[in-house]
């Protein structure tokens, strides 16, 4: 499809005098949210000592940004025109835009403010191609300064030490996070850009010795292979402080209370290519917090609704940069406040569920007392994204939705097998008689287990995920009581690189194939 590439135009006297204005307006709550992440000690100030009246300010710099951009950005002014919005003033009023409707439709240039693309500086970054097709997302240097900024800032609040020695272990190619990730860790730690290469990571861990504060940036899938890897080779575990950050995809607490066995303490992060780096990050709180939903009907009813039975990510994350809105089909918008961004997001569906929740919901939901006695050092003081994920990443079964999630923690929840498991994905398969059943194809990280060890790794990963959806899922457990056979969940062991993983080389997991 060619796609549209609109010229900024001239503009009218009227909408000249309206820009100027809007830009000094806009420039100048971009500097102050600058000069309160110029450091880290700065940031950590303002992450604790966020006002809940500053989200009146952030709603009104995303409507400033919609309203800015419809005189500023080529594409966002044929985009409103095309839907009827051109004169819009509430930010409910401007429309959603998506990879589909804006991104796919115009091309970087447009996207652009004033319409221009190439400057010094700008960095192109790809997304992983998960949705079909890679997109490409370009950002300018004042843009990248601060997402550096926010990322020290948050590294040095939760991983705190005095030698921070960062392995950054995200792929290295066209990727955001990669190559961002190495550049913000340098500001305030030594930084080795590893790449997900387990080799070079056990030679770095022994070559520098125990001596640092290591930090290891990764996929949560990753992690698990790096900590299964120094396992076999007799690492010292013990001897070393290794903590892990990750962030591309969700985890599951049964996956991060694998890798706490070794790990001093596993956080994660959101991000999307297509919006920016480092939207929101986990503390000790909001762990605790989704720990304590898993196992809290009530509180998961105050919180995410009356029967909801997913267990969401839960990050921080700050209006004043990222101002977040729940749509009436409970997807997220986004829209990036900063006046540097250089190829502006409005109201940005990127596909994902989710609820939002201030502390003070969360501190009713609670008790004071409790609310309390569950706050850890970090304490940011920043509002909660409740993160379910990609609407469609699910397989629908027996009248219940099994989500990628729920069946890692049965994978991994008390799997003596689980150090086998390299990675998993989802399928259906057709049985005669026009059933279907869903099939957990699981891939070995090597060929050591045998043909009877297989079967029983079969069978204790289709107990243990049959177990959990049985405790989380309703609509699986009534089906469960009506029609015994719907615990008939099939599983299909693979070698490396067999099977549906075969020639698969992306590090993000795929779970539905």
């Amino acid at each position: 499809m060619t796609r549209l590439s609109p010229a900024l135009g001239p503009l009218t006297l009227r909408q000249r005098w309206r820009r100027v204005r809007l830009q000094a307006y806009s420039w100048s709550l971009t500097g102050a949210y600058r000069l309160g992440a110029m450091h880290p000690v700065v940031w950590r100030l303002v992450a604790r000592g966020y006002h809940p009246v500053l989200d009146w300010l952030a709603a009104r710099h995303a409507r400033v940004a919609c309203q800015f951009a419809a005189v500023d950005v080529p594409a966002y002014r044929h985009f409103l025109r095309a839907n009827g919005a051109e004169h819009a003033r509430r930010l409910a009023d401007f429309p959603e835009t998506t990879k589909q409707n804006y991104a796919a439709r115009y091309d970087e240039e447009s996207r652009c403010q004033e319409g221009r693309l190439h400057r010094p500086g700008v960095i192109v970054d790809e997304s992983s191609g998960s949705s079909g097709k890679p997109y490409n997302w370009v950002r300018g240097p004042r843009e990248l300064k601060g997402i550096y900024r926010n990322a020290a800032g948050y590294i040095e609040l939760v991983f705190p030490g005095k030698r921070l020695f960062v392995i950054n272990a995200y792929s290295m190619g066209a990727w955001a996070t990669g190559t961002t990730t190495g550049a913000a860790m340098a500001r305030i730690a030594m930084v080795k850009n590893t790449g997900p290469d387990l080799e070079k990571i056990a030679d770095t861990l022994e070559h520098f010795g125990p001596g640092y504060d290591y930090v290891v940036a990764a996929y949560p899938p990753f992690l698990k292979h790096l900590r299964d890897r120094l396992d076999e080779a007799g690492f010292p575990w013990r001897d070393y402080r290794i903590r892990g950050m990750v962030g591309g995809e969700g985890m599951t607490e049964a996956l991060r209370d694998y890798l706490e066995e070794r790990f001093e303490e596993v956080r994660s992060g959101y991000g999307a290519s297509d919006l920016t780096i480092g939207m929101g990050a986990e503390s000790g709180f909001s762990v605790w917090l989704r720990k304590r939903l898993a196992i809290d009907q009530r509180l998961r009813d105050l919180l995410l609704g009356p029967g909801e039975q997913r267990l969401p990510m839960i990050f921080h994350y700050n209006p004043l940069e990222t101002f977040l809105e729940v749509n009436a089909e409970g997807e997220l918008l986004c829209t990036i406040n900063t006046k540097s961004c250089l190829q502006p997001k409005l109201r940005y569906n990127v596909g994902d569920e989710a609820r939002l929740h201030t502390l003070a919901d969360v501190k009713q939901a609670l008790g004071a007392d409790e609310y309390e006695r569950a706050w850890t050092d970090e304490r940011m003081n920043l509002p909660l994204l409740f993160l379910f994920g990609r609407k469609d990443s699910t397989i629908s079964y027996m009248g219940a939705n099994l989500y990628p999630q729920d069946v890692e923690y049965g994978l991994y929840q008390g799997n003596p097998y689980a150090a086998a498991i390299n990675r998993f994905c989802l399928s259906l398969e057709e049985l005669p008689g026009l059933e279907y059943r869903p099939v957990i194809n699981i891939e070995l990280r090597g060929p050591e287990i045998g043909a009877a060890d297989r079967e029983e790794l079969a069978e204790i990963c289709r107990k243990g995920v049959v177990a959990h959806l049985s405790a989380v899922s309703r609509d699986f457990a009534e089906s469960l009581k009506e029609d015994p056979t719907a615990a008939d969940l099939r599983v299909k062991i693979y070698d490396l690189g067999e099977g549906p993983f075969a020639g698969f080389t992306k590090m993000k997991n795929v779970y539905l194939v």
